[in-house]
């Protein structure tokens, strides 16, 4: 394996943040509402991970280093890791596990479905991430994999209509999401320098 510290580093970072909330919950630090407040953070985590992980190969091409590639499946796979404990945390905190409130959840708030849409395309996506997978499906592969831009905008307007009383916020991660996704256009991908490339060689 490549890059096992890197690996490690990023595998440490990322689980920390949920244990930490996790902590601050349990010593009542995170205020009157501390479930809402898991939610809303394991969701903004989400999305910050998938963006995370869409840098990584505009990242690759800029600098010319593979440890970017080397961890873009573990961020993909912990951006499903934080989806589903978004999801945890709404059943748990917000409807109490109780099955029937779903339904209405449902009618008043459709913006639950769109994070469904999206919690689907990220299983798809991490139920098929492995080298059987690649193999098995081939070219079909790629293609399937690319519903990582529709899944990025569904979670974006899933944010989108949560807190569309102040889109500050939203609007930050709505723009670094459009110049990630232009990044990908191949025209522009092209043009990205190489910036290792570029670096003057050392006179010997």
């Amino acid at each position: 394996m490549r890059y096992p510290l890197w690996r490690l580093s990023v595998f440490v970072v990322v689980m920390a943040w949920p244990l930490l909330w996790l902590y601050q919950a349990w010593i009542f630090a995170l205020g009157p509402d501390p479930g809402k407040v898991l939610v809303d953070r394991l969701g903004l985590g989400a999305l910050v991970l998938l963006l995370v992980t869409l840098a990584m190969t505009p990242l690759q091409r800029l600098v010319g280093w593979a440890g970017w590639i080397a961890v873009r499946r573990q961020l993909g796979l912990w951006c499903f890791a934080y989806v589903l404990l978004h999801l945890a945390a709404y059943l748990v905190f917000v409807l109490g596990l109780d099955w029937s409130q779903l339904g209405v959840e449902l009618s008043k708030r459709p913006y639950i479905i769109v994070g469904a849409l999206g919690f689907l395309g990220l299983l798809a996506l991490a139920v098929t991430s492995n080298r059987y997978s690649q193999r098995r499906l081939g070219r079909a592969w790629k293609k399937l994999h690319r519903l990582v831009y529709v899944i990025l905008g569904l979670g974006l307007l899933h944010m989108l209509w949560i807190v569309r009383a102040d889109l500050k916020e939203w609007t930050v991660y709505a723009v670094v999401g459009a110049l990630l996704l232009l990044l990908r256009v191949p025209g522009i991908a092209r043009r990205i320098p190489r910036l290792a490339a570029s670096k003057p060689a050392s006179s010997k």
